[in-house]
């Protein structure tokens, strides 16, 4: 099966150049981004036939293989009439085994001495090893196991592509009937939602509905599956140890001076402290301090587990206690460390994970999954002031089923850090698709294509648990 690969900006372009070479009838893979563009891979239609002439072939040679191998020879028919059944043929066959190696075990080795002109030449005669027989049978025993797995293989292979294309005809019918889906399904995926999860929302909505109600089901739908905090009170007002954490320029410092401003504006400066493990970056520490400073709160810079358990133990009067932790990329090593030191302390530090909203879905997913660690209590999106679309976001909270904390949209303290409102973000989510993302959205006729290449990705998801109601 020769199966190309076509890379362009976009899906769009990379559909264009799978039409231009392969045709209209070309077998879709998959279609995923990535290094900054849009990966296709794609086959003929002819390809396929030619496979499953292929596996017809060798399943006919399979099944000639294995009987002229394991049915028994007419001579032994003779002796038994019944028909063979498997557990018979595979006792022979262990039989067969047993009988050569006692054979060869009773027949000893000869050795036949001949002299000629003073020089003497020992000749020796050996018999089959039980291990050369078993290696022999375990040979052939493996070529029809192997011509299977090879088949199933393929069939697994094909079973993808038919899925596929069957998709890709059910999304063009869906079209036809249901046109306000396939606007649906375009306006969640020109605001950054997954494909995974905008194909199971367009499925799941009921049919016949206008643009206004289609919309304003999904918008609850979403709001049902995003989970947010309903007051400041689990922050301000119950106290607690947070820690921020994420990868570099993520926003924690910022971030961690707005939470600290918001809490001296409610309860003044008394029972808040603030520890910073920024010891890696050159003056890392000195810009928290200067917030703390302007605050009146004094800073602790700790670089280790030690200093991080002597500093909060100094500080186990305080009512709220912010950690303002080092940024690191999500594939270093010392996001390990730093989770292993937030879990070691005898004290329960919440973990809050900030994500930039900037990123794309893939790489918030990846810093989720490296920030885990013994589990996240919540997130915080930041620079929301930056995104061009916020779904990406939305959708990874969903997902992974983060609580939403807030939401922080510039440089400004305490001004720009909001507590999440899910109503209003996902407002904001699907009103930016419109205004932003024209030239990223996808054309009518290419949706079923893009529909068709994630259907396998959306049975191996994760969405299984969203609900409806």
């Amino acid at each position: 099966m020769n199966i190309k690969r076509f890379f362009g900006k976009n899906s769009r372009e990379a559909l264009s150049m799978v039409r231009k070479e392969l045709g209209e009838d070309a077998v879709i893979l998959s279609n995923r981004a990535m290094n900054g563009g849009n990966e296709i891979m794609a086959f003929k239609e002819e390809d396929m036939k030619n496979m499953v002439a292929r596996g017809e072939d060798q399943h006919h040679s399979a099944n000639q293989f294995v009987s002229a191998s394991l049915l028994p020879s007419a001579s032994q028919s003779n002796e038994n009439n019944d028909p063979p059944t498997l557990l018979s043929l595979l006792n022979k066959n262990n039989g067969d085994q047993a009988a050569v190696f006692n054979t060869n075990k009773a027949r000893p080795a000869t050795h036949d001495i001949k002299a000629h002109d003073e020089v003497k030449t020992i000749e020796l005669t050996r018999t089959t090893t039980p291990l050369q027989v078993s290696r022999t049978n375990q040979q052939a025993a493996q070529q029809p196991s192997l011509q299977m797995a090879e088949m199933l293989s393929e069939m697994r292979n094909m079973r993808s592509v038919i899925e596929s294309q069957l998709t890709t005809i059910s999304w063009g019918n869906i079209q036809q009937r249901d046109p306000i889906k396939s606007q649906i399904l375009n306006t969640l995926l020109s605001a950054g939602f997954s494909a995974s999860l905008s194909r199971q929302l367009a499925e799941k909505m009921p049919a016949n509905l206008d643009a206004d109600k289609a919309t304003a089901w999904i918008k609850s739908i979403l709001a049902i599956n995003l989970n947010t905090i309903e007051t400041e009170t689990e922050v301000l007002d119950q106290g607690g140890i947070f820690a921020l954490i994420g990868p570099t320029g993520v926003g924690k410092t910022t971030t961690t001076a707005k939470l600290a401003a918001r809490y001296v504006m409610k309860h003044g400066t008394q029972n808040l402290g603030l520890i910073t493990t920024d010891a890696y970056r050159i003056g890392g520490h000195e810009q928290l301090r200067i917030y703390g400073k302007i605050l009146g709160v004094m800073v602790h810079a700790v670089k280790d587990e030690a200093d991080l358990k002597i500093a909060l133990n100094e500080l186990k009067n305080k009512h709220t206690i912010l950690i303002d932790t080092v940024g690191v990329s999500q594939r270093d090593r010392m996001v390990a460390e730093q989770i292993a030191m937030l879990s070691n302390t005898k004290t329960p530090i919440k973990k809050l994970l900030c994500l930039n909203a900037t990123n794309t879905g893939e790489t918030l997913t990846d810093v989720i999954r490296a920030y885990k660690g013994k589990g996240l209590d919540g997130c915080i999106i930041t620079k929301l002031d930056e995104a061009a679309t916020i779904g990406n976001a939305l959708d990874v909270a969903i997902r992974e089923k983060l609580k939403l904390y807030y939401v922080a949209n510039g440089q400004r303290v305490p001004e720009d850090i909001h507590m999440a409102n899910k109503q209003y973000l996902i407002q904001l989510a699907l009103k930016m698709s419109s205004a932003n993302n024209r030239p990223f959205q996808f054309l009518s006729e290419e949706l079923p294509f893009v529909m068709g290449s994630t259907v396998n990705a959306a049975n191996a998801s994760q969405l299984s648990e969203i609900n409806y109601v």
